[in-house]
């Protein structure tokens, strides 16, 4: 392997070389601001979207589950590309593509044309939100990582739990209509293309004879597609325990063993299974999924807590969530700048997890009475848990992976954490929808019977948190290196693969 080395961002230098860095991540980061937000900005427009379009209650659903399963499918394919090509190409056509489904999206005349866009505009997501974490981590080494995964948690919150907010002041707008939902990210997106070209400088490794691995992405693709088609679907349009269960999760297995078994094989794996078998990817996947189950389960649920149950409007419930944004916000920034200096990181992630679980505990209490006041201390608590650890799982396994292997390092534990984070906001919708319909037959009414089974869904929530405790508590205690590469391979790190 050869490397033609551009001009690389290092954290370490004068002033002026930090201004240079925060300059190269205003245009990742602006890009995933935009990619993030596609995902939620839907959610509080949908019911106008479908009516405008005439489309059925499945193609309702279709138009979240379509972008999921693009996003999630293609998040490990972007990672292995990230190994083998150029990451600024990779973030600009990503970039494109998004802006490709954005547009057709907002053309949309009929509900099916709108699902085919929400696929591509998730081809791009996934791609979007995997290579800004590999293009940061190759830009900045794992210790000085830390001060600025402020950005990246504060921006992805933003976007996660705004969304909803900004779908709810476009559809109330009347001179705007839900098409600026995905029109309004253009011009961010475009000028995160034209900041990238200028400001981002990463080495280019230029490798010959490169083999990609067609048919494991594939059926690695294929088979989750299957899985979360079964995790939209299932307690919905059939029941748990029925032929279309079995038929689905039948077809996940046998794809998904196919899949292992051909990236056993392939020269180039899209998942190299040695960076599965280490300890710390295990944990940080097992941490991940708590932390992706926090983001999701309460971006989803107190906004529909608040106008289900309480009667506020859309820009209302978002503006209740401001605590749990400002508590990741603030959490990030603090952690970022300790874990610099110190380079410790279980202090942190154990930190993080143990404020994420109590947190849920306290919106474990929630019922249609419950005070505001409790609520926001309780958001509080959850946003520091995420703050504290949403990226630092990531940087357990970037720390102890070579620059090599860093795009699938970093897109394998982002792959399991949003396919957990989708199957427990999914299970949790249906416990949920279980609960409110037996309060609602025994007569309560449908305000009363949501607010007091939303308690149940962040009790559920509160026993995935403590996974995470003991993901961090399993963890063993390092130190983040202060290069781009590990000076000495560590035991339980993979075999380095040679180059052809």
């Amino acid at each position: 392997m050869s490397a033609a080395p551009e001009r690389t961002a290092t954290t370490d230098g004068p002033p002026g070389v930090q201004r240079q860095v925060l300059v190269a991540l205003s245009g990742l980061l602006a890009a995933l601001f935009v990619a993030t937000l596609s995902s939620t900005v839907v959610s509080t427009a949908l019911p106008k979207m479908i009516g405008d379009l005439h489309g059925s209650q499945t193609q309702y659903t279709w138009v979240v589950t379509a972008t999921l399963l693009s996003t999630t499918a293609t998040t490990p394919i972007w990672g292995k590309f990230a190994d083998l090509f150029s990451k600024k190409r990779l973030v600009q056509i990503a970039v494109v593509v998004f802006i490709a489904g954005s547009v057709a999206a907002g053309l949309s005349q009929n509900a099916d044309q709108l699902i085919g866009a929400r696929v591509l505009q998730g081809v791009g997501v996934g791609g979007v939100q995997s290579l800004v974490q590999i293009a940061i981590a190759a830009m900045i080494p794992p210790r000085e990582r830390g001060r600025y995964s402020a950005y990246l948690s504060g921006v992805t919150s933003l976007s996660t739990i705004g969304g909803p907010l900004l779908g709810g002041l476009i559809v109330d707008t009347g001179w705007l209509g839900w098409r600026w939902c995905f029109l309004i990210s253009l011009p961010v997106a475009i000028a995160s293309l034209l900041l990238v070209q200028r400001t981002l400088h990463l080495p280019v490794h230029r490798r010959e004879q490169v083999r990609i691995d067609y048919l494991g992405a594939s059926l690695i693709a294929s088979g989750v597609s299957v899985l979360l088609v079964w995790i939209s679907f299932v307690d919905a349009s059939f029941a748990w325990l029925s032929w279309q269960t079995g038929a689905l999760l039948g077809a996940t297995a046998v794809l998904l063993g196919a899949a292992g078994w051909v990236e056993s094989r392939a020269a180039e794996p899209i998942v190299p299974l040695p960076i599965l078998r280490q300890r710390s990817t295990v944990l940080a996947i097992l941490g991940s999924l708590a932390a992706g189950t926090a983001m999701f389960a309460a971006s989803v649920y107190l906004s529909q807590y608040f106008q289900a149950s309480r009667g506020y409007s859309a820009t209302q419930a978002g503006l209740l969530t401001i605590p749990m944004m400002g508590g990741v916000l603030v959490s990030s920034v603090a952690a970022g700048r300790m874990l610099s200096r110190s380079g410790k990181l279980k202090p942190f992630v154990l930190t993080g997890s143990v404020l994420l679980t109590l947190g849920f505990a306290g919106l474990a209490l929630t019922d249609h009475r419950t005070s505001l006041v409790l609520m926001s201390v309780a958001m509080l608590f959850v946003g520091c848990g995420v703050g504290m650890t949403m990226q630092n799982f990531v940087l357990v396994v970037q720390n102890s992976v070579p620059m090599k292997d860093i795009g699938t390092a970093s897109t394998t534990v982002t792959f399991f954490r949003t396919l957990g984070g989708t199957f427990g906001v999914t299970v949790l919708g249906a416990v949920l929808a279980r609960q409110v319909s037996e309060k609602t037959t025994a007569g309560e009414t449908s305000a009363v019977a949501y607010g007091d089974a939303t308690g149940l869904i962040f009790l559920i929530c509160t026993g995935v948190a403590v996974l995470g405790i003991v993901a961090a508590l399993l963890l063993k205690p390092v130190t983040l290196r202060g290069s781009l590469e590990p000076a000495a391979r560590q035991s339980d790190a993979p075999a380095e693969r040679q180059e052809s």
